[in-house]
């Protein structure tokens, strides 16, 4: 592979992966399936008790309107609680204990599932992923400042 082709695979791939985890995990959950933007608002929830709807909006790089929906949905299901603040005006998203176990499961979940495969590759290759990992951590980074430049 030459490097001209390095950003289309390594995108492709990256995606592919996520995409295949959460299509494992889906099979494995008896509940009803939470997407990929429900579970991001409620890991930032979890992450920051009571950030507000916009605040949310920010830091997931998504429309209000499309942060405010997401609320909504995932309030008449049970697993986000709006909580008003001092001027009553704000509202500050807590998580409910139902949301907290699913997304411990989901995560129990997903190191087992990755641990598995992991375990299925050479050494060798294990050691590669490893070493690859402070590369895709400052991947990450610069795409996270591009996003705030913008």
């Amino acid at each position: 592979m030459g490097t001209d082709d390095l950003p289309e695979t390594l995108a492709g791939l990256l995606s592919g992966i996520h995409r295949l985890v959460r299509r494992n995990l889906r099979t494995t959950v008896e509940q009803p399936y939470l997407r990929g933007a429900e579970v991001e608002l409620l890991r930032l929830v979890r992450a920051s008790p009571g950030i507000g709807v916009s605040a949310a909006a920010r830091e997931l790089h998504l429309a209000g309107n499309s942060v405010s929906t997401l609320v909504n949905q995932l309030t008449r299901r049970g697993l986000l609680r709006r909580e008003t603040g001092k001027d009553r005006r704000s509202a500050h998203l807590m998580l409910t204990p139902e949301a907290e176990t699913r997304l411990n499961l989901w995560q129990e979940r997903r190191i087992v599932l990755v641990k598995e495969q992991l375990d299925r590759l050479a050494g060798q290759d294990r050691d590669a992923l490893e070493a690859a990992i402070p590369a895709l951590r400052r991947l990450a980074e610069g795409l996270e400042a591009t996003l705030v430049e913008r």
